[in-house]
């Protein structure tokens, strides 16, 4: 028995025997459950359960008419909206796979999220759908897109009805918008009106727990992102576990922030929610007030978040006026919380913040504070049915408590591998004890307890308000400036992000004295998700390099953070 089992929930087993249905029946029996229970609350607008299934059933008809089968790739790339949740399950309706997509993803990094997956059919909303046609237009025409269903933000509320409280104003450049839809260059666009207008044959649901259905992408310390095979039974138990862990029941109203194309968001927020039959209230990027109105108005119960979202909201001038006194859980992960902000949290509100880790590979938590006795600044224990333990990277052999290695993991909450990608696969699985051992990259300890605390990554990588920023991704689209000859990217110190990303460039001779350093900035903003782009840009005359002609980038690391000291 591990230490921690003394701190464990004595209410909850140590591990759980999730459904073995598609992830579809979830959502298929909370509506047979509570057809007229409140799923989604979105700008004022609200869906029942049975609204919702039955608008995703009629988008899974369209889709199975364009030719959506078991199996296939499905690219989803929205932020937070009702249609986001509709297609992702319309999807699953059809035991077909949803790629989700960041949706600040641009033109360039796109490319790559319809090649490697082989889609032919993506779904988007109308101020993404430019990026993504040119995107598909830009491949060889047997690698396009074939279909892009697009809707507007509109089709799912009345922006004349939601009021300030729920539209800011300055949401309405990009919520509101009246655009004409893209075109494809060998392929069809769909308007969401057009896709949801009609009840379409349906085949049967025949997916079983090991079939496909997720494929997430996440970045590394080489080449370009790599697709995560979750089949049904990793993200149902996360699913099933989450609810558990976090006290929940139908009753639970959560407020759906946190991006839910990444993996916290869509396990820990919708899947979960979905599973109990809970309401989702849907933002669709962060605003510290609307945040607080919408908690005051639909009395949200469970709050997932990362912290920079807490001290935002906590810093509004309109704090006094927001009624939190319904809130029962708050926690998250990314990054870790501020001692004092969680104090705050505790003495102003009795809230205990409790924070979790996991990775897209482990289907969001792999590790996470018991609720009813969480340590600040820590990962946590291991979560439901996980073992997981601290190794020495060279050896692999297991280390003794209090000694810092990598921290691995093994449990049913794993993904089956990287795709198209057996090389990388291996590299992350080592057999122990019978189990199958996935190495995070993530450097830890544990406390005489039995929690985990991260101490260094193994992997290089920014951490970016929670968001991680992968430098030889963004290194490898920065290359692509004329005027760049090397470009390093390394992290940099930030009060309010924890970390931004700083890019060291040697630029070419025919350009020095040509280019300014904020103007590869906003170059840079252009061509790569915002979160990626470079906060500080600095000219040097050469890159440090080794022997070997490597650039030494934990060089120019170590100087930033003494240069910071």
């Amino acid at each position: 028995m591990t230490a921690h089992a003394a701190f464990w929930p004595k209410r909850l087993p140590f591990a759980i025997s999730p459904p073995v249905t598609s992830l579809w029946v979830n959502l298929e029996i909370s509506a047979k459950r509570y057809p007229d229970k409140l799923a989604l609350v979105f700008m004022g607008r609200t869906w029942t359960y049975a609204a919702l299934m039955h608008e995703t059933e009629k988008l899974a008809g369209y889709l199975a008419s364009l030719g959506v089968r078991k199996g296939d790739r499905v690219v989803l790339n929205m932020q937070n909206c009702p249609q986001l949740v509709i297609s992702h399950f319309a999807i699953l309706r059809l035991d077909a796979v949803v790629v989700p997509v960041n949706p600040m993803n641009r033109m360039e990094e796109l490319k790559h999220y319809i090649i490697d997956p082989d889609a032919r059919v993506a779904i988007t909303t109308a101020d993404l759908a430019p990026e993504l046609a040119g995107a598909s237009d830009a491949l060889p025409p047997e690698q396009q897109l074939q279909h892009l269903v697009v809707t507007q933000f509109t089709d799912a509320f009345d922006p004349v009805a939601a009021g300030p409280e729920n539209l800011p104003a300055h949401w309405h450049d990009w919520l509101v918008p009246v655009r004409a839809l893209p075109t494809l260059a060998h392929g069809q666009v769909h308007a969401w009106t057009q896709a949801v207008a009609q009840d379409l044959p349906l085949p049967q649901v025949t997916a079983t727990p090991s079939d496909l259905a997720i494929l997430p992408y996440t970045s590394g310390t080489t080449g370009l992102p790599k697709g995560c095979m979750h089949p049904h039974s990793s993200i149902m138990h996360n699913a099933m576990a989450s609810s558990l862990w976090g006290n929940g029941t139908p009753e639970n109203v959560a407020l759906a922030v946190v991006p839910m194309f990444h993996i916290t968001g869509m396990v820990s927020v919708m899947h979960t929610s979905i599973f109990m039959g809970a309401t989702l209230v849907l933002m669709p990027r962060w605003d510290r007030d609307v945040a607080g109105h919408q908690i005051s108005k639909w009395k949200v119960t469970h709050w997932t978040n990362i912290p920079t979202m807490v001290i935002d909201l906590l810093g509004s001038a309109q704090i006094e006026k927001f009624d939190l006194s319904s809130l029962t859980y708050i926690g998250g992960g990314g990054a870790a919380m501020p001692e004092a902000v969680a104090q705050r949290l505790m003495d102003q509100f009795g809230l205990r913040f409790v924070e979790g880790y996991g990775l897209t590979e482990t289907a969001a938590p792999s590790h996470s504070n018991p609720p009813d006795a969480p340590k600040k600044q820590c990962l946590g224990i291991p979560f439901m049915s996980v073992d997981s333990r601290v190794v020495d990277p060279d050896t692999l052999k297991e280390l003794p408590q209090g000694e810092a290695g990598e921290i691995v993991m093994s449990g049913p909450q794993i993904f089956n591998g990287y795709w198209k990608r057996p090389d990388a696969t291996a590299e992350a699985f080592f057999e122990r004890d019978g189990k199958s051992f996935f190495r995070s990259g993530d450097m830890g300890r544990i406390d005489e307890e039995g929690y985990f605390f991260m101490t260094d990554r193994l992997k290089r990588m920014i951490n970016a308000s929670g968001f991680k920023v992968w430098p030889a991704e963004v290194e490898a689209l920065m290359f692509r400036h004329p005027a760049i000859q090397e470009a390093c990217v390394i992290a940099t110190r930030d009060a309010y992000r924890g970390e931004s990303v700083k890019a060291v460039v040697v630029l070419r001779s025919s350009h020095k004295g040509l280019v300014t350093e904020q103007e590869i900035i906003e170059w840079c903003r252009d061509s790569m998700a915002v979160y990626k782009v470079p906060r500080v840009v600095s000219f040097a005359d050469a890159l440090p390099k080794s022997g070997s002609g490597k650039v030494m980038w934990r060089a120019l690391q170590e100087a930033e953070q003494a240069a910071a000291a």
